[in-house]
């Protein structure tokens, strides 16, 4: 008897619409679990991408920032630049070539020392300006000798020490070959100066070509 009637409320309980809605309402829960975890997987998949973009697009926009940070200003400096240059030649290179001869004369006289046998010779003329070799005896004792290389160097025009060579000595005095160079400007040039030959030394006979060359200037 009492195992036939034992399946009656179970019979009962699945006939019942309230145990169906109970069934449909934990299908829709699990599914709608499981689609909120998958939501939220791709949810952090795409925002994970979106920040890798986003930091690769500002590692470009950083790089492409210093490739063209140094172009910055470019015209300024470029015109700031060239008023240096300008300065710089109006202040330090000789405005005549006589004045080049006369200066090497005032510091020779100034420190004591003997120049002679002054060469000169053009190098191959640049932009702007032209570079003077000057090859000549000195004598003096050490001093003197140091005092006139050390002026030459701190002068106003722009001298360049290119070498200093023992030629002789005798009791206190020495005698060396001064190589020196400075730069005209190219209209400054006068015309018939010899070409300083390639190794940069001029050469030891254009002497009487110099003493020619003063003499037309001085016309």
């Amino acid at each position: 008897m009492s195992s036939s009637r034992t399946p009656a409320p179970w019979r009962e309980r699945l006939a019942s619409p309230l145990t169906w809605h109970y069934a449909g309402f934990a299908v829709l829960l699990v599914a709608v679990i499981g689609l909120s975890i998958r939501f939220g997987l791709d949810w952090a998949a795409t925002s994970g991408s979106s920040a890798d973009a986003l930091a690769a697009k500002q590692i470009e926009l950083k790089a492409h920032d210093l490739q063209t940070a140094p172009l910055r200003g470019l015209d300024k400096r470029v015109a700031d630049s060239r008023a240096q240059m300008q300065d710089f030649y109006a202040r330090r290179i000789p405005p005549t070539y006589s004045s080049i001869d006369r200066r090497l004369g005032e510091l020779g006289v100034k420190s004591g020392v003997r120049l002679s046998r002054v060469t000169y010779t053009q190098g191959k003329p640049g932009p702007d300006l032209t570079e003077i070799s000057m090859d000549a005896g000195i004598t003096g004792d050490y001093a003197q000798i140091m005092h006139f290389a050390n002026d030459l160097e701190r002068d106003q025009i722009f001298f360049v020490i290119r070498g200093l060579t023992l030629t002789g000595q005798q009791g206190g005095m020495v005698n060396l070959r001064l190589l020196v160079s400075t730069w005209l400007r190219l209209g400054d040039v006068p015309a018939g100066l010899p070409a300083t030959p390639q190794g940069g030394e001029p050469q030891a006979q254009p002497s009487v070509a110099n003493h020619d060359i003063q003499g037309k200037e001085g016309e």
